[in-house]
Parts: C-alpha cells; structure tokens; sequence
C-alpha cells in the first residue's frame, strides 16, 4: 500500500479548527474539521469517519488543501458542458441575421431559426438545436420580431377614420369615413 499524502506544514490542528470554527460554509467546516484529526495524529479512517465520507475524499481534499489551502476546500461550481458555438461562428451568425436572408442564394425570404440551424449546419459543419440558437440570438441582443400582416387593398385614410379614442370621437370618425368614401 502507498504512503499517505503529507499534509502541509504551515497549519496544525488548532488552527483548522479556528478556520472551520470562523467558516460560514458547512460543508468546508466538515472538511477542516477532518483534515484537522490528521494534524492531530489521528489515522485517515479516523477522519474518514469524521467527515462522513471515504478514505479516496479524504484524499482528495488533502490534495486540495495542500495545493491551496482552506478555500481550496470550498465547493466550485460544475464547469459545464462547452459551448456548441465559438465567438468567430457568434459573429458569423449575427452578421447573417442582421444583413438578412438574399432569397436567391439562402433560399428564404425571412430567417427562422430551423432556417439558422440549416445555415449553421451548412457554413461551419455544427449541429445545433433550435432552441441553442434563439437563446444565442437572444444573448446578443436579437428578438423575435414579425410585420403586422396588411391587406393588400386596405384603404389609408379609412384607417385614420376608424381609430377610437372615445365615444365621441366614434361618431365623428364614422361621419369622417362617410366623407373619404364620397
């Protein structure tokens, strides 16, 4: 069996204890207080059993405590999965979205995100979700944004007749549009 990893030699037991007692994270205090019955003389199953975990934690947090010392101990959080699109491939698609599609070359006449996933696919060799490029676009800045739909033959001054802004105004406006259609 190999030999234990040493402990450093800057702290002693009181010490750790003096950390874990001034600590506001209880899962560090756990910690120190473990690694402090090994500073006491105390065998690593001793501290095993006083952190709760097994003898490769109680390694492992050595391992941490010696590289860099008791916030070495803390939790850090998860790195996460990596991103699906680099900056350069960002950049390409913000400039796509903000030019707009040319229908004789991209095919569309207005871009969706099936057609972004499409354009992505086709341009860098990266599959993405739908949903991975609506959150991208919405990171940068983008929003979804439609045209409200006109009818071709709607008439502009009938418009301006028909608005309501009160009852009264009602009337006024019906008897407005009688006069446009005169």
């Amino acid at each position: 069996m190999a030999a234990p990893i040493r402990l450093r030699e800057d702290f002693d037991g009181a010490q750790l204890r003096s950390l874990a007692k001034a600590s506001k994270d209880a899962k560090q205090t756990r910690r120190l207080l473990a690694l402090a019955v090994i500073y006491d003389g105390g065998s690593r199953s001793e501290a095993a059993t006083t952190g709760g975990v097994g003898l490769q934690v109680i390694r492992d947090w050595v391992l941490r405590f010696n590289a860099e010392g008791a916030a070495g101990l803390l939790d850090r959080k998860a790195p996460g999965a990596v991103p699906r699109l680099n900056d350069e491939q960002r950049h390409a698609l913000a400039e796509i979205v903000e030019s707009g599609p040319i229908p004789a070359i991209h095919g569309v006449v207005r871009w969706r995100r099936k057609d972004l996933v499409r354009w992505l696919y086709e341009e860098f060799g990266v599959e993405v979700a739908e949903t991975t490029v609506g959150r991208e676009l919405r990171a940068m800045g983008f929003r979804r944004l439609t045209a409200r739909p006109r009818h071709h033959s709607q008439n502009e001054l009938a418009l301006e007749a028909f608005k309501k802004t009160s009852p009264r105004s009602w009337r006024r406006s019906r008897r407005a549009y009688q006069r446009v259609r005169q």
